[in-house]
């Protein structure tokens, strides 16, 4: 039941609440095909960043047996790691941000510098190749955090705009046409009612 007065400003109040609700609801809609397809690109991109990362993975896998099989574990690991001499320093991160419908979208790359190992004392070509192939793990698993993190963002921001195109399609509008009718309806019935008495007040009843 209405809780406004019949007026006829109360309707009109009533009609621009619905139309600024009205334009509200079909900008949530367009955001929501805007962050799906968004969503869509980012996760193709996904996927292919995903594939090269399983490649790399792979690699740097059959480096690391390869390495263990020639000089052991425990020499191994005296080994200098990519980025980790501090004559080298660390990889670099390198980020460039972008906004689409107030969402926070990332892209990264990580890059390596020459580097400049301490000479080991006992070098191989495992030992090159497996620094090599965990050095460019490195670089894509920052590629891909970046392309997770948009994915997260992406999907947090859509769901919160469904959940608020669902309410004001569900609850909200339905709601004020309700109160729309019933003070139009409420307001023709008074309007009858003083037509009526005039009517019969001009023949003297």
């Amino acid at each position: 039941m209405s809780e406004f007065t019949p007026t006829r400003s109360a309707v009109i109040g009533l009609k621009e609440e619905r139309r600024a609700m009205q334009e509200g609801y079909v900008f949530l809609d367009e955001k929501c095909l805007l962050l799906a397809a968004a969503m869509l690109r980012e996760l193709r991109r996904y996927e292919q960043a995903g594939i090269a990362l399983r490649a790399l993975l792979a690699e740097a896998g059959t480096a690391l047996a390869a390495s263990v099989r020639r000089h052991g574990l425990q020499e191994l690991q005296c080994h200098t790691a990519p980025g980790s001499d501090p004559r080298s320093g660390p990889l670099v991160l390198q980020t460039q941000q972008r906004s689409l419908m107030g969402v926070a979208l990332v892209d990264a790359t990580a890059t390596r510098g020459d580097l400049q190992v301490a000479e080991p004392v006992y070098p191989s070509p495992e030992v090159d190749a497996c620094r090599e192939a965990f050095g460019a793990l490195t670089v894509q698993l920052a590629t891909v955090a970046a392309m997770s993190g948009n994915l997260e963002r992406l999907h947090r921001e859509y769901r919160k705009s469904v959940r608020r195109v669902r309410a004001l399609q569900d609850v909200l509008l339905p709601e004020l046409d309700r109160d729309l009718y019933e003070i139009e309806t409420q307001l023709d019935e008074l309007e009858r009612d003083e037509a009526l008495g005039a009517r019969w007040g001009r023949r003297g009843i």
